[in-house]
């Protein structure tokens, strides 16, 4: 799960965050958060994965915790939120894979709850499991993704520094027309922590905008996905998962996932009809809390330290997804550039 170090990120580059980040700058700056990965690179053709996200560790997958979820736009899939809503919590693992395999990425939740937590199983699970379309550099129909490959995303899950870029479920995801994938950052509203996690598959090249200098129009070369009829520019989506230690209540929580919005304008998309962008807030606080039919809450009137550290992880999140990504050439020959670190440096180096 360790960055490697030859894969670098956004604040490598000098680049102008706001906020203060956790000593991680990662979605596992929030105690007991695990992420975890299985990623698929075969032959010409294969370039997917699987993401897994255990909110309070494998071992305590049983514990509800506060939840809200958002919909900016609803071209896309992540399954138990119907239950999110009713309830305002969920338990158990989530999973993050391409579109075609969200349904196996259901299936796998389940499969490892059998085998680690039987009991859990005994009565019935409504997974949490999300998509992004990874069809421009994978062979999505092949059906590649499989059971396993989830249990194993889920059982590699660990705490500590958390890979970027082209990995389990970011793999094939493209991101402003650039190589794009998985992103994470966080920031502390002390004494708790914000961390956002995002599978980035979105934006159109000439909408991109970092640290509010407009880039799209001087980036516009080497854009081979342009000349792409199936998928729109803009097209793809995006999946964010925002977790906090701050005690919140479920409607706070789903309050938290919608400034997702603000965090992902910042970098310039305008939110494609094409991109299905769909978040989800937790609060691993009040731990057993749902059992025992007390929460506690931060004031609404405290909430907005919390809601810019939100928008300020989204923006820095998905940075770091575009800036840790390289090159890659999938099926039928489709190309994806890195974004050009170098001259983004420089660029944003003017303002």
């Amino acid at each position: 799960m360790t960055q490697p170090a030859s894969r670098p990120r956004a604040r490598t580059l000098g680049l102008p965050f706001e906020g203060r980040p956790g000593p991680l700058n990662a979605i596992t700056d929030v105690a007991g958060i695990e992420v975890g990965y299985t990623t698929l690179i075969s032959g010409t053709s294969v370039r997917t994965g699987v993401t897994g996200i255990h909110p309070r560790g494998k071992a305590d997958p049983g514990n509800p915790v506060a939840a809200g979820f958002h919909s900016q736009n609803g071209n896309g899939e992540m399954t138990g939120v119907s239950w999110i809503e009713e309830s305002g919590m969920f338990a158990g693992p989530i999973a993050i894979t391409n579109t075609h395999a969200v349904g196996v990425a259901h299936s796998g939740i389940v499969a490892w709850t059998v085998e680690h937590h039987p009991d859990l199983a005994h009565g019935w699970l409504l997974p949490v499991a999300a998509e992004t379309w990874d069809g421009y550099l994978n062979d999505i129909n092949g059906r590649h993704v499989t059971e396993a490959h989830v249990i194993s995303a889920l059982d590699q899950a660990r705490t500590g520094p958390v890979e970027e870029g082209s990995a389990g479920g970011g793999t094939g995801m493209n991101c402003y027309q650039f190589k794009g994938g998985n992103g994470t950052s966080s920031r502390r509203v002390a004494p708790y922590t914000v961390g956002v996690f995002v599978q980035a598959n979105f934006g159109a090249r000439h909408e991109l905008s970092i640290c509010g200098t407009r880039l799209g129009k001087h980036l516009a070369a080497d854009n081979p996905m342009a000349e792409f009829s199936l998928a729109p520019p803009g097209a793809g989506s995006v999946i964010a998962i925002v977790a906090t230690d701050a005690p919140l209540f479920p409607h706070q929580c789903k309050a938290m996932a919608r400034r997702v919005t603000s965090g992902l304008a910042r970098t310039g998309t305008t939110g494609s009809h094409f991109s299905g962008d769909l978040f989800l807030a937790f609060s691993t606080a009040n731990k057993d809390g749902f059992a025992r039919g007390h929460l506690d809450f931060i004031p609404w009137t405290e909430l907005d330290p919390f809601y810019a550290a939100v928008v300020q992880a989204t923006e820095e999140a998905v940075v770091n997804a575009l800036v840790a990504a390289e090159e890659m050439t999938g099926r039928d020959g489709h190309r994806t550039p890195a974004l050009p670190r170098d001259l983004v440096r420089q660029l944003c180096g003017r303002n």
